[in-house]
């Protein structure tokens, strides 16, 4: 069973930004490969606080994380952890300084570039109840970066060739010194390339940014279930990253709008239906709504106002499969608000019979509440 994330950096469940960098970067230093060659222990507790560190910085994967635990990430598309070392260096080499620390450490060259993959993006999409009740296909208009036709994402004009960042040497990093330990990082000037464009000589169509905004049509496809807060992704649909590297996710975040009668909780449906008061008394059938369709329900003789029946597998779709979720109906006596003279005399009869006292003024009222008490 994975470790908690939170023991792992051994931080509270409230730490912040700085508290989670700070316990990151003493794990990383204790763990690091260069200081402990030859001990795989220490390598996979390396991976294991690059792991909890990479969910936790991120305020949309530590959220979930922290409501639902591994399984949530797992079920929401979210992958968590790192191939090799490698994979951690650059992730986070440039955010905490120890990108090449102890010189370039196992065998990565200071002239490798530092690509940079694309950022995620978020779309919220309203859904009718009805929808996320029994599954849509939906289009929409996304836009993101993407690269270049022109330049083929790399901010040049045809045949020209980038400069050597000055920054650096075209070395893609520079070099700090804290105490006794030599710190690579990313070249703030040229983000890793090790090269930069001159003003001349960048693409006339993007600015030699490598990349320009334009709106996709995305499919979505909604399943059966789905519920406000559901996010669906779509791989490499969102940001284009730097050349050779991949585009960001597209999450899909949906927005469940409220039905005029049916509530919910989870699969479950509950709806309230007015009932004449003599099926309540003598029995009877009634139509009543489920989100399939209407239905047949018996009321039984002598039902109280208030009484909810439940009808079996009349509810939603679990969104993993499944059975389906129960239809919760409460039946309402249904009085009327402008009754006929014909009406008033019958229930003024059956008042009688009852012993309610009658007003002129208030009756419905008081009979009301005798016959709901």
């Amino acid at each position: 069973m994975p470790r908690d994330y939170y023991e792992i950096l051994g931080v509270d469940r409230d730490s912040d930004e700085k508290e989670l960098k700070r316990a990151y970067r003493k794990a990383a230093l204790k763990f690091h490969p260069d200081r402990n060659q030859g001990d795989p222990e220490a390598e996979a507790k390396f991976k294991e606080a690059g792991e909890a560190y990479e969910v936790l910085r991120d305020g949309q994967k530590r959220a979930i994380y922290d409501k639902y635990g591994h399984d949530g990430l797992r079920s929401r598309g979210f992958e968590t952890g790192f191939g090799d070392i490698g994979d951690i260096f650059s992730a986070f080499g440039d955010v905490f300084g120890f990108g090449d620390i102890f010189g370039g450490g196992r065998g990565r060259g200071g002239r490798r570039a530092h690509r940079r993959p694309g950022e995620h993006l978020e779309y919220r999409l309203k859904l009718d109840f009805m929808d996320a009740v029994h599954g849509v296909t939906e289009k929409i208009d996304v836009p993101r970066a993407v690269h270049c036709r022109a330049c083929d994402g790399h901010g040049l004009k045809p045949g020209r060739t980038p400069g050597i960042c000055s920054t650096c040497g075209g070395m893609g990093q520079v070099e700090q010194a804290q105490g006794f330990l030599r710190l690579r990082t990313v070249c703030p000037s040229c983000r890793g390339q090790g090269k930069k464009i001159n003003p001349e000589d960048r693409c006339d169509t993007c600015g030699g940014a490598g990349k320009v905004r334009q709106s996709e049509e995305i499919t979505v496809k909604i399943p059966a279930g789905c519920y406000s807060g559901l996010q669906i992704r779509h791989p490499g649909k969102g940001e284009a990253g730097d050349p050779g590297a991949p585009a960001g996710d597209l999450y899909v975040t949906l927005d469940v709008r409220p039905h005029e009668y049916f509530k919910r909780d989870g699969a479950n449906t509950y709806v309230s239906v007015p009932v004449p008061y003599p099926v309540m008394v003598l029995g009877g059938e009634i139509t009543v709504p489920t989100v399939h369709g209407e239905e047949t329900l018996e009321v039984a003789r002598g039902t109280a106002s208030g009484t909810v029946i439940v009808q079996r597998g009349k509810g939603i779709a679990h969104i993993r499969g499944g059975m389906l979720g129960d239809n919760h109906v409460r039946l309402v006596v249904d009085v009327p608000q402008n009754p006929s003279d014909e009406v008033e005399d019958a229930v003024r009869g059956l008042a009688g019979l009852l012993e309610v006292g009658v007003q002129e003024k208030g009756f419905w009222k008081e009979l009301f509440g005798k016959l709901t008490s």
